[in-house]
């Protein structure tokens, strides 16, 4: 079997490439840039396509590919600098991926596997994990995009003989881990105290082995096959619970007290004041805020029921081999 891994440079695209290739598949991995890696790697063909769009030309890509496992997009921009961020966002997100799609009916691809995002649900879950049936409420401009792409996906599927299989997934986190969850690592490693131990949140995460192995099950499991799927390490943590837990793996006290959430979110309304007065970044503002007080959790009884599968890394594994790897790439101590 051969499988297209696009994307195959970022976060879970280096982890899922040689996992294929260990288990005896074919492996094409499509990129951006020739800069980053040589076109012959770890057993991985790789293929340069340039900025994703309406326009790419998917052909060559495609030919001979059995599976396609879809990773890249246009991920939350932390220092946006484009004038029109949803339309850039529906242009790589929403308008590749159908251009992927149809070319993908043209070349015979059996299945495609799409990578979205719980967003697509919303910002919080607060008094029950997301589930498959729940109606979708993006609320940004990435959100949006991926919801726009699953629906133009099934409509694609719906009238040819693609089989379509979505993940909605909530923080993939792991050893080479980059954005939200990178930033909490170096903003524990920068403080000693934190106030947040009255913070009830709960937010499902997912450790990238776990992610992996979903993925490799979902490349030739029969009963996946137009679905769409909610994952997680299927163990939700409070916040004050993730922190312990990563203070702990880097060998350090946890100095946590409580504080009223009316202050912290004072103290977050400063943060903002200060980012746009004097553009000067504390380590408080809503966005962080949010992230930290609100719930987000997803329910990922579904493909368990369907396929048997169930994590085999549990979160404090996950976090200790994350933990680990971020002691060796910052010399933290």
């Amino acid at each position: 079997m051969r499988i297209l891994v696009t994307g195959a440079n970022g976060f879970i695209g280096q982890a899922l490439c040689p996992r294929l290739v260990q288990s005896g598949y074919m492996v094409r991995g499509a990129f951006r840039s020739a800069d980053r890696f040589p076109l012959q790697r770890g057993g991985v063909e790789y293929v340069v396509v340039g900025d994703i769009g309406p326009e790419t030309d998917w052909r060559r890509v495609l030919a001979q590919i059995d599976v396609v496992i879809h990773l890249a997009g246009r991920a939350h921009v932390m220092e946006e600098t484009s004038e029109d961020p949803a339309a850039e966002y529906r242009r790589v997100n929403t308008d590749a991926t159908r251009q992927l799609a149809k070319a993908a009916v043209q070349q015979g691809v059996r299945r495609l596997i799409f990578i979205s995002t719980v967003k697509v649900n919303g910002e919080e879950s607060p008094d029950r994990p997301f589930t498959e049936a729940d109606i979708p409420h993006p609320a940004d401009p990435y959100a949006v995009s991926k919801w726009e792409a699953e629906q133009a996906l099934a409509q694609i599927a719906g009238t040819s003989a693609l089989e379509l299989v979505i993940f909605r997934l909530p923080l993939v986190y792991g050893p080479n881990v980059k954005g939200n969850f990178l930033n909490l690592l170096n903003f524990i490693s920068r403080h000693k105290i934190f106030p947040l131990r009255n913070l009830k949140n709960r937010r499902s995460l997912l450790y990238i082995e776990n992610c992996i192995d979903v993925l490799m099950l979902a490349v030739h499991h029969p009963q996946v096959a137009n679905k769409t799927f909610f994952i997680s390490d299927q163990a939700d943590l409070t916040t004050p619970e993730l922190i312990r837990a990563l203070t702990q793996s880097l060998d350090r006290r946890c100095n946590m007290f409580p504080f009223p959430l009316g202050g912290l979110r004072i103290l977050a309304k400063t943060g903002d004041m200060a980012e746009h007065l004097w553009h000067k970044k504390l380590p408080l503002n809503s966005a962080r805020l949010q992230r930290l007080a609100g719930s987000l959790m997803v329910d990922s009884r579904l493909f368990s029921d369907i396929t048997g599968w169930h994590p085999p890394y549990s979160p404090e594994e996950g976090l200790k081999q994350t933990a680990g790897w971020y002691v060796k790439k910052t010399g933290y101590e």
